[in-house]
């Protein structure tokens, strides 16, 4: 452990200054312009892979971005751990909301400000620092394997390929991911599931062009309108979706889940202080932590339609659009409910208008196991680094890989993130806590140290030669 924090404490600001030149790549994998600065990002990582000790390094193209892979097998019989983590970012806008410009990275308050800070520059890379570290102090206690991806924020689309063309080179005993989040900065917790996700772009349409409001209005139907009463028509006086069927397969919580769930330390006069908002707003009948992470939803991403410009345009817009993400939770398929939400779409749209539902990309909820082998040496190397035993909690978010992975590889995902909810992912403004930065690269040694131990253990006791330990 001294020599770990030692090899940290000397390399602290090449860590730092390594990172901020990743950040500085705008990786953004939604936005075709970007595409040079994505594959720049893809030999950036595998460079560094490639001077941490990584073997078999290799930039591997896909039928979109490439993803990035390199391992180091240090003994066939021990366990391997396979590392995910995603180079892109989402895209920047609205960049005028940005106090600082969102891929120059700078350090305010003890936090570093830039697009891709901690979703997922900043946290996979503590990985690949780690490694070195496990590289050059000669502690490295398992096989790794990395498969950094450049399509995470477009729905993964090409990796589901991926993975089924290189089951053999992907062969692992776990998956080790840190792109979630932890209660604070000196509350430690591991995230045993996440939500799925079914992601859709909607388009109503009236007249054949757009029309002067003074000549035609009153007459003929406004799509904005039209899709504003449709969307709002999803939820009822309760906050429930109306959707028919949406909630067939929701896996409700026991009362002894929902008392456990909400153990969790939790302050909502902070919560709405941290958002600016005077009251909050969901699902009646379930807690704040209730509704981000063990109940579904349907939300509106973004909505447009008409004239936006600078003045006035008296027009009726010929049409109307909006991107559509419903969250999901365990049982929940996304295809069945993107066909669900298309139907009712559809089914509820007056005559007077055209309507058209595009899916974009989904994946699955998932549930982690607390009892494997892997889990409780997260919750080991958590309680070695802090002090304290890491509380379990439900993730908001969607990782889609995590279900591939255990689909297509039959391995289990360890969810270790270091990030908070409020460091503003997905928003301007983005920002990751230097402190936690390095907390990652510490205690992810203790994972691999404590994942070997309790690994040789769990195979003696298999083989009946342990019966107390």
């Amino acid at each position: 452990m001294e020599e770990i924090k030692k090899y940290i404490d000397d390399n602290k600001q090449r860590f730092l200054d390594e990172l901020f030149e990743l950040l500085r790549f705008p990786s953004v994998s939604a936005d075709p312009k970007h595409q040079s600065d994505v594959l720049k990002t893809a030999d950036y990582v595998a460079n560094q892979l490639r001077l941490a000790g990584a073997d078999q390094v290799e930039v591997c193209e896909t039928d979109g971005y490439p993803v990035v892979y390199g391992e180091k097998i240090i003994d066939p019989s021990k366990p391997t751990v396979l590392v995910y983590g995603h180079y892109d970012v989402q895209p920047a806008d609205p960049l005028e909301l940005w106090h600082t410009a969102p891929f120059e990275p700078q350090i305010r308050d003890g936090r570093i400000f830039a697009r891709g800070a901690c979703d997922d520059k900043g946290q996979f890379y503590m990985h690949v620092k780690a490694f070195e570290l496990m590289m050059k102090t000669d502690s490295l206690a398992c096989n790794i394997k990395f498969m950094i991806e450049g399509e995470e924020e477009v729905g993964s689309v090409n990796l589901g390929s991926f993975v089924k063309q290189n089951k053999t080179r992907l062969k692992a005993d776990v998956v080790l991911i840190s792109d979630t989040s932890m209660i604070g900065l000196d509350t430690p917790s591991l995230e045993t599931g996440l939500r799925g996700l079914s992601y859709v772009e909607v388009e109503v349409t009236g007249p054949n062009r757009d029309l002067h409001s003074g000549v035609y209005g009153g007459a003929v139907a406004n799509p904005v309108l039209i899709l504003a009463k449709m969307i709002a028509s999803l939820h009822d006086e309760n906050n429930h979706i109306t959707i028919p069927h949406f909630y067939d397969d929701v896996q409700a919580l026991t009362e002894q889940e929902r008392n456990a769930l909400n153990t969790a330390p939790y302050n909502e006069e902070a919560y709405k202080k941290d958002l600016g908002v005077e009251e909050l707003w969901g699902e009646n009948g379930y807690t704040t932590l209730e509704r981000t992470g063990t109940r579904p939803t349907v939300e509106i991403n973004g909505i447009w339609g008409g004239y936006i410009g600078e003045g006035a345009k008296t027009v009726l817009p010929s049409k109307a659009s909006a991107k559509i993400s419903m969250r999901l939770v365990p049982n929940q398929q996304s295809d069945k409910i993107t066909q669900l939400f298309e139907k009712y779409f559809k089914q509820i749209a007056p005559k007077a208008v055209k309507v058209k539902v595009t899916p974009h990309h989904g994946g699955e909820p998932v549930v982690t196991p607390i009892d494997s082998v892997a889990y409780q040496a997260a919750k080991q190397a958590i309680l070695e680094y802090f002090g304290r035993e890491p509380i379990p909690t439900r993730g908001g978010g969607s990782i889609p890989i995590v279900a591939l992975f255990e689909k297509e590889l039959g391995i289990k995902t360890v969810l270790m993130g270091f990030g908070l909810d409020s460091d503003n992912l997905h928003s301007p403004n983005e920002k990751y806590d230097v402190a936690n930065f390095y907390r990652g690269i510490e205690t992810i040694p203790l994972f691999y140290k404590h994942y070997a131990q309790l690994s040789t253990l769990n195979q003696v006791d298999k083989a009946g030669l342990v019966f107390n330990k």
